[in-house]
């Protein structure tokens, strides 16, 4: 793709080619640029939004999800028409619609070890905006492996982060995080929740970044954690140094290829583990049949429970359940209910480890209820 600027691109960038700082020279930078996109969500919504209209010449968009109505509230580059089609279709027609010059290249795939470092050494810089940490440890190690800077950015309930990892002599994000943190503790933004407006925030500084480092304008957060409480509108940093040890980027590294990145996470592929801690939709339902069945206690919030749940079921959240163990019955089989299972097992083990001798998680939550037992139920 040529670099030089047509007339309707003269037209188009006119604010940024009145900025000295940006000029003809740096929108031609922008028009050159390759940037990966890891995630077409909440993040990746507003960065992929804001890097097209800047004219970034080639947006590559990598995720293997399909729209949902629940994303509908953040992730703001889809629409309800969309509902159902893959996030990587939606996301090329909508950028497209907004600057017909970006080029998008879709992977409509998940990231995985064998095949991150194949995509990521085709772009010129990463916008990282997955949500869990298998990911970002993935994208961080390949980044830092080819050599590609990476914009960081993560969000949860009323905070947001944001950084610059994979610079020449700065820090990557196993400086910052050598391990992850348990994966019991690590709760979704399906579980925890997270204000609509707040990754339009942190998305959006996600491409301001990318512009700036593209550009070659500015101070970076290279060095810097940027944290932002949306409650109270500040922003704080946090000093980040490259350790000398790190796994990846130190000076012995001993990570030079990549490596199972759930199992790192502590998030593996459990199969047969797992088959005394949950239990399927379908014995479930033969369970329930019998004279003696299990409770179902429902561990999610009232408002969940209000939009779809199993009859008989109930109701005690996560956050109250310690409080709340007299009024489980010890004498009967218990099964743990929340959206998606990840809950459900954690009142599961609280529920072991507070003397219930026999307890056992929905496999898939209710979600997976829906799939495999009840298709009319309704989803959120």
């Amino acid at each position: 793709m040529s670099d030089a600027l047509s007339t309707n691109e003269l037209l188009r960038y006119a604010r940024h080619l009145t900025l000295a700082e940006i000029g003809l020279a740096g929108q031609r930078k922008l028009k050159a640029a390759r940037v990966l996109l890891v995630g077409a969500g909440g993040l990746g919504s507003p960065a992929a939004l804001y890097l097209a209209a800047a004219g970034v010449g080639t947006l590559g968009i990598v995720d293997s999800d399909v729209v949902d109505l629940s994303n509908l509230q953040r992730q703001v580059l889809h629409d309800t028409a969309a509902i159902g089609v893959a996030k990587t279709r939606s996301a090329s027609q909508r950028l497209a619609a907004l600057n017909p010059n970006v080029q998008v290249e879709s992977f409509d795939e998940r990231l995985t070890s064998r095949n991150a470092r194949r995509i990521v050494r085709e772009f010129d810089i990463v916008v990282d905006g997955s949500d869990n940490f298998p990911t970002r440890y993935l994208v961080n190690d390949s980044c830092v492996l080819e050599g590609k800077p990476l914009v960081y950015g993560s969000i949860l309930r009323f905070e947001g982060q944001l950084s610059m990892f994979g610079a020449p002599g700065g820090p990557c994000y196993r400086c910052l995080f050598s391990e992850p943190p348990p994966a019991e503790l690590v709760p979704s933004c399906a579980d925890a929740g997270v204000l609509g407006v707040l990754p339009g925030v942190i998305g959006t500084l996600q491409a301001l970044e990318a512009i700036k480092w593209m550009v070659g304008i500015g101070e970076s957060t290279v060095g810097r954690l940027v944290v932002f409480d949306a409650l109270r509108l500040r922003f704080r940093d946090i000093a980040v140094r490259r350790d000398p040890d790190c796994a990846v980027c130190g000076d012995h590294p001993v990570i030079t290829e990549l490596i199972d990145y759930e199992a790192f996470c502590g998030t593996p592929d459990l199969g047969a583990a797992l088959d005394d801690a949950e239990i399927g939709g379908g014995e479930l339902v033969r369970m329930l049949a019998e004279a003696d069945p299990p409770l179902v206690l429902d561990v999610r919030e009232p408002w969940e429970f209000e939009i779809a749940h199993l009859v008989d079921a109930q109701l005690i959240p996560l956050g109250a359940l310690p409080a709340r163990l007299a009024e489980i019955p010890r004498h009967r089989e218990l099964v743990t209910v929340c959206h998606f299972g990840a809950r459900s097992l954690a009142a599961r083990d609280l529920l072991l480890r507070a003397g219930f001798p026999r307890v056992r998680s929905l496999a898939g939550g209710i979600d997976g209820w829906a799939d495999s037992v009840d298709p009319a139920m309704r989803r959120y």
